[in-house]
């Protein structure tokens, strides 16, 4: 008999769709934020420049001055189900050696959210969620991902959660955008993730209901919990996650990720399917192959 799956309880109730979902134009990103920019304006500002209206970037091998983040903590109260530890400040110059972020809007500005692991000079690594308004880069940082034209990531407020969380969703175009999206250029799905189950089994029906039988995944999110292929698990009810390489074969999906727990615990390895519950959301930008 099969184990009944991890869940946590939310202040708020259920939402009957558990995921969100929209199309969009996929253009190859690269751009660089300046030094001095936040990366949050920096960000926001390629994107922008690119024409698009939301994207997933990569920052591996960014240096940043100052450097600000936080990871996973329990709740203070009952208003939330986790949330964030203190601000950590590491001095000097902080690199990071991966990290993923997706951009999208907030209140009509732009907003970021990353994931990602980092070094301060003579520090041990770490890993958690960037303040990216408050991390300013240090020298220039060369973005590269995968820009959306089309579709949106527009942070929300979430009844569920009672969090503000990126949902996927169309961008506003008009006609002219509309008609060329149709025109056979390629395309990428913007997807997010509601709480309670598993991530690979949710992103497989996702694509199965939209015809994707090959594709990469990129993205990050959270989870209650992981258990990995091989490897022992992360215990954590609450982390901050992102996807190293994520794949799509044959309708079923492959996820090898790092994680971090509450207490900074760093963990790593492919997901077990059908066993790694989100615990507050995924934020994916899917692009199929073939």
């Amino acid at each position: 008999m099969a184990a009944v799956m991890r869940t946590i309880r939310h202040p708020g109730p259920a939402a009957p769709i558990r995921h969100a979902k929209a199309w969009g134009e996929a253009v190859a990103l690269d751009f660089t934020v300046a030094p001095g920019e936040t990366m949050e304006a920096g960000l926001g500002r390629g994107i922008a420049a690119a024409g698009c209206d939301a994207g997933y970037v990569s920052l591996a091998g960014a240096r940043l001055a100052p450097f600000r983040y936080v990871m996973p903590a329990g709740s203070p109260g009952p208003s939330h189900a986790a949330w964030y530890s203190q601000t950590f400040a590491p001095e000097g110059v902080v690199t990071v050696t991966e990290a993923g972020a997706i951009v999208g809007r907030r209140d009509g500005a732009p907003f970021v959210h990353c994931h990602g692991l980092w070094q301060a000079a003579g520090g041990p690594l770490a890993m958690g969620h960037m303040l990216p308004p408050d991390s300013l880069a240090a020298e220039p940082v060369r973005v590269t991902g995968i820009g959306l034209r089309g579709a949106a990531f527009e942070s929300r407020q979430d009844d569920e959660t009672n969090f503000r969380l990126f949902a996927a969703e169309p961008a506003d175009r008009d006609l002219n955008d509309a008609a060329r999206q149709e025109s056979g250029t390629p395309r990428a799905l913007a997807l997010t993730l509601r709480p309670n189950q598993d991530v690979c089994q949710a992103i497989e029906v996702v694509c199965r209901n939209e015809g994707i039988t090959r594709a990469r995944i990129h993205g990050i999110g959270s989870l209650n919990e992981a258990r990995f292929e091989n490897g022992p698990p992360m215990p954590s009810y609450a982390s901050e996650l992102l996807i190293r390489d994520g794949r799509l074969e044959n309708g079923r999906v492959r996820l090898d990720i790092v994680v971090v727990a509450m207490d900074g615990a760093i963990f790593e390895g492919v997901l077990a399917r059908g066993d790694n519950p989100v615990c507050v959301t995924f934020e994916l930008v899917v692009v199929p192959e073939g």
